[in-house]
């Protein structure tokens, strides 16, 4: 029972990393580290670096497996 719950935290994290990721691609919006609470700890920048770039990886992954997929296609 902890372990689901711990992975459908997970999963959902990862989702939330991605989607972080796909805003930052179509709209160019990253997070600021302008607050005087974050940007003094580099630990939780690296931290916060870290869970977003797992959601490129995860974008990139599915935008490749889509890609190669017949059934999407491209519109542009």
């Amino acid at each position: 029972m902890v372990l689901g719950r711990l992975t459908h935290i997970a999963f959902d994290a990862v989702l939330l990393s991605a989607f972080l990721a796909g805003v930052k691609r179509s709209t160019g919006l990253t997070p600021s580290f302008k607050s005087e609470q974050v940007s003094q700890s580099t630990e939780v920048q690296k931290w916060v670096n870290n869970y977003l770039w797992v959601g490129e990886v995860v974008m990139d992954q599915s935008v490749a497996l889509m890609s190669s997929s017949g059934y999407f296609e491209r519109k542009r």
